[in-house]
């Protein structure tokens, strides 16, 4: 039996094929937006449709942005020796919220996955070589600390050591506020690895 009409059932449906939108939030999300005045609606609609439609990747660092370069690379003040390479505009946008970085960046679109079976050829490998071409001085590669982004990570060091480019990878370790004893070993002997002087 069903609980809403045909087109409540499928907005509903519209909101769950969203990731990481459960049944509850999607039923939520459904009455929220029929509860609101047309208007508004239409307006949410109409960004949706406009930002699929113009929203492209940045022809130097690969974020996504609706201009041909983002502001980041058109930023003639930002220091274009350093490139920090990130598995995804997410990760990009993290390390801006900071505010104390100051390079460039090169989203890769993910991360080498030979289980998924995402290999050197499938992430944006080819074009961050291509950039090094250029006045380049340091690499930081700031994949995640997974099995998939440290697997990326040694990749890409292989591929930049031949160049002489200095290439570094971030440090990573014992969050602030984390029980030493919930942490598991790797992380554990990171943090000791990456240890610095008081």
């Amino acid at each position: 039996m069903e609980l809403y009409s045909g087109m409540m059932n499928k907005l509903i449906e519209a909101f769950a094929s969203l990731p990481g939108i459960g049944q509850k939030t999607a039923q939520r999300l459904a009455f929220y937006i029929v509860n609101q005045p047309k208007e508004q609606v239409r307006m949410f609609a109409d960004a949706m449709i406009e930002a699929r439609e113009n929203i492209c990747y940045c022809k130097e660092c690969f974020t996504l942005t609706d201009r041909e370069i983002c502001p980041i690379c058109a930023n003639t003040r930002r220091d274009h020796s350093t490139i920090m390479v990130v598995e995804t505009t997410r990760d990009q946008a993290a390390y801006e919220k900071t505010g104390k970085y100051e390079g460039v960046y090169h989203v890769l679109g993910g991360a080498i996955s030979p289980m998924q079976g995402i290999g050197p050829g499938d992430i944006r490998l080819k074009e961050l070589i291509q950039r090094l071409q250029g006045d380049v001085q340091e690499v930081i590669i700031a994949t995640n600390s997974t099995l998939e982004g440290e697997t990326t990570a040694m990749y890409i060091g292989k591929l930049i050591k031949p160049s002489g480019i200095k290439c570094t990878r971030i440090a990573s370790g014992v969050p602030v506020g984390g029980d030493l004893e919930y942490i598991d070993e790797v992380t554990l002997l990171r943090a000791l690895d990456g240890r610095t002087e008081l």
